[in-house]
């Protein structure tokens, strides 16, 4: 009789254990991990804590299955991937009219494997408002002239000094290299002829806005660092990269469309964020305790 006590009292201390450590875990402690599913292999993404609005937009229409069966549109080797148009479903016409506030930060800039939020042009929407749809950048890396020269500014300039003077080799040589669509190459003869165009017209187009920590990561992790500052960034690949360079790689129409289609599925796995740290690699960021507290 004793010994059955025993074992009664020593099952009640066990089941007292367990649902002590079942609410040692708070939901703080647990995140989302959303899988994009392709044709040609799965994407694993987390979301920003700090964009919450783009964080339960996101989830919530995933979660409805709105982003299923809608296609990667719009493909641009070397800077980005981007889905997600909704509106073709016809029960979710007004979803896809939804408009997110910016959460727009210094702290997440367009690096490679950072998910964005697609908006329409600043000329309609003045407070950067996104929409549901959504990229993620492939980008590529850049040396540090680039990045510390304002390019808009260079390419509105060179008009002028082209045919402010006997240029007409220069003329021919651009335009020889903007026919072969190597673009990248016309970018970088251009930001070459930078100071004989500072010195002729007498101005500077010098980027004082980038920062030392952007330059490092564009030169070595590449990225689309032109769109900083203007698009929120409210997530990131934590796997599956290379699929991400496989749907930039696919041969696409003249509106950038892939010319087969890739068709995405959407789902979400509730997991405790160390798992997702020790799978993946991916560390979050730590949390400042006021004092006091």
């Amino acid at each position: 009789m004793g010994t059955t006590l025993n074992n009664i009292g020593k099952v009640a201390a066990l089941l007292l254990v367990i649902v002590v450590c079942a609410s040692c875990s708070s939901p703080k402690d647990y995140d989302q991990l959303v899988t994009i599913s392709t044709r040609l292999g799965d994407i694993k993404l987390v979301l920003f804590d700090d964009t919450p609005k783009h964080k339960a937009s996101f989830l919530e229409l995933a979660e409805d299955g709105a982003y299923d069966s809608t296609t990667f549109y719009r493909v641009l080797k070397n800077f980005i991937i981007q889905g997600g148009d909704i509106s073709a479903h016809p029960t979710l016409e007004h979803e896809a009219r939804r408009l997110i506030p910016a959460e727009i930060s210094p702290k997440h800039i367009h690096q490679r494997g950072m998910i964005g939020a697609a908006r329409q042009s600043i000329n309609h929407n003045p407070y950067k408002e996104s929409t549901t749809q959504f990229y993620i950048v492939q980008g590529r890396k850049f040396n540090e002239t680039e990045l510390t020269t304002e390019i808009g500014k260079l390419n509105a300039a060179l008009p002028k000094f082209l045919y402010n003077g006997n240029h007409e080799e220069l003329i021919a040589e651009l335009k020889k290299l903007q026919d072969e669509g190597k673009d990248e190459e016309l970018q970088q003869r251009i930001i070459d002829l930078r100071q004989e165009i500072e010195e002729t017209l007498g101005m500077n187009f010098e980027n004082t806005k980038i920062t030392p920590e952007q330059i490092k990561i564009y030169t070595t992790i590449g990225g689309a660092p032109h769109l900083d500052g203007d698009y929120t960034v409210f997530g990131q690949v934590v796997d599956g990269i290379e699929v991400v360079d496989k749907i930039a790689a696919l041969k696409v129409d003249s509106v950038d469309n892939p010319l087969e289609p890739v068709y995405m599925k959407l789902t979400i796995e509730k997991i405790p964020k160390d798992s997702i740290t020790a799978r993946y690699g991916y560390k979050y960021p730590t949390t400042r305790v006021k004092e006091g507290e």
